[in-house]
């Protein structure tokens, strides 16, 4: 890959569309896979040994990679291309696996402790990333997405309840305006995909895969557990979520963790508009809507005067919200203004103590501009499932049962994870006659991967030209 130094450090837009055997060897170089490996091969024990480990492992990662729509493509593609059967351990064409290895091997992988080595490799991945990229996960999004799947029949899908998995089930979401009108309905049949990314990365932080009648705010402290796992302590700053994970529950959380919560709110109230502000009277005239907005009222004006009162900022050692009279913060005059400052020069304030309220009056109130640039970071994580589904096939639904889905879903993460840490690795593109240099994350990846530092690359006709001044300086 050849990135420009202007690029993003994880520029998704230079992926390249058909990767050349030398990111495929890189790709599979960053891959931490040796304990997921080691105990796939003790599990075989002295068994027949007619597909490798490794080899079937390999496919399934070249079959991700190399966005193949099916297994069978993937090794219909290394019956062709014997340099990349070599690449993976395939000496000869007579010895590509058949379709059924590869479903056999999947369904192995699904089982315990594979399953978790599977995950552990995202982890390892993810955290090595976060060591090195000093703002990854600092602000993060999540949502959850439909998967399409098909079950086993009842009769042999008793080993895969056994051991904790869902089974593929129906899902269904419905859209409504905001008159609370049903617009659009999705059925879909399988399992929810949990992600927490990084907004400005859009890298995967953590995952989790449930039945599809798990809710975001159900699922959330698991997945919030991994990502602080994959991260140095204290990194995460805020998380945006949309309005499914609005529950006291998933504030409190958040609120212990010292997260900021950027979180679309639910409408519950049915035919109340404001309510007043405790600690404050008919007098004082601050309320409050629903969305947690605090609000004034101008009595002298005929009719009254609803203002919204200027936010001047979190107060963490007070747990409140700081308030100030928008008309001696804007600079204007107010009827009321004799009565309600009373002579102060700054004007009115008031704290609003979180504690009334966590769901409704989070660290970042949602009527001010930095909740909505915050919460437009939530775009970052469709980004990313638009990638996990399109580009990487996470969506097909082909496979069958719980164990082949979970572990096909955790290779893809993996492969995530894996390009994640190609394109920080990858060498930077000054000009036309410069050189491609490493990042300081770079050479930083490369020390913690152990992988062989590239030579810097030079344009042939540079090369051209230092040649012939040497002839020159000999003749």
């Amino acid at each position: 890959m050849r990135i420009q130094v202007t690029q993003p450090l994880f520029a998704w837009d230079e992926l390249e569309d058909s990767p050349t055997l030398k990111t495929i060897k890189q790709l599979r170089e960053v891959i931490a896979d040796g304990d997921l490996l080691d105990s796939l091969q003790a599990a075989r024990g002295r068994g027949r040994d007619d597909v490798p480990v490794r080899v079937a492992w390999g496919v399934l990662v070249l079959s991700v990679a190399l966005r193949h729509p099916s297994i069978e493509a993937c090794l219909g593609e290394l019956r062709r291309n014997e340099s990349l059967r070599r690449l993976i351990g395939i000496e000869s064409e007579e010895a590509v696996p058949r379709k059924w290895n590869l479903s056999r091997f999947l369904d192995r992988l699904g089982q315990e402790p594979h399953l978790s080595r599977l995950h552990g490799i995202f982890d390892t991945m993810i955290q090595r990333l976060g060591s090195v990229v000093p703002d990854l996960g600092r602000h993060t999004a999540g949502d959850a997405t439909s998967l399409n799947a098909r079950r086993k029949p009842s009769s042999q899908a008793e080993a895969e309840r056994r051991q904790g998995l869902p089974q593929a089930s129906g899902g269904r979401k419905e859209y409504t305006d905001e008159a609370g009108r049903v617009t659009r309905v999705v059925e879909w049949f399988g399992f929810k995909l949990h992600l927490l990314v990084d907004v400005r990365h859009e890298v995967s932080l953590a995952y989790q895969i449930t039945d599809t009648k798990a809710g975001d705010g159900e699922t959330l402290p698991a997945l919030l557990c991994e990502a602080q796992g994959n991260l140095p302590p204290g990194r995460i700053e805020t998380l945006a979520y949309d309005k499914a994970a609005d529950t006291n529950d998933v504030h409190a959380l958040l609120t212990r963790h010292r997260i900021k919560a950027v979180i679309q709110n639910r409408s519950l109230w049915k035919d109340q508009q404001e309510a007043m502000l405790p600690g404050h009277d008919g007098n004082s005239n601050i309320v409050y809507d629903e969305a947690g907005t605090v609000h004034c009222y101008d009595r002298v004006s005929q009719p009254m005067v609803r203002h919204r009162m200027a936010y001047i900022g979190y107060e963490p050692s007070r747990q409140t919200l700081k308030y100030r009279c928008p008309a001696k913060h804007e600079g204007w005059e107010c009827p009321m203004s004799a009565i309600c400052n009373a002579g102060k020069r700054y004007g009115l304030t008031v704290r609003v103590p979180r504690e009334i309220d966590l769901r409704r009056f989070p660290p970042v109130p949602r009527a001010t501009k930095k909740f909505e640039r915050l919460y437009k970071g939530r775009t970052a994580v469709e980004r990313v499932i638009g990638r996990l589904k399109i580009f990487w096939g996470a969506d097909d639904g082909n496979l069958t049962g719980s164990r082949r889905f979970f572990a096909l879903l955790g290779v893809i993460l993996v492969v995530h994870a894996a390009f994640a840490t190609l394109l920080a690795m990858a060498p930077r593109w000054e000009g036309t006659l410069g050189q491609t240099k490493l990042t300081p994350i770079a050479q930083a990846l490369y020390g913690r991967v152990k992988a062989k530092v590239p030579r810097p690359r030079r344009k042939k006709r540079l090369r051209r030209r230092e040649k012939q001044l040497r002839l020159r300086l000999v003749g």
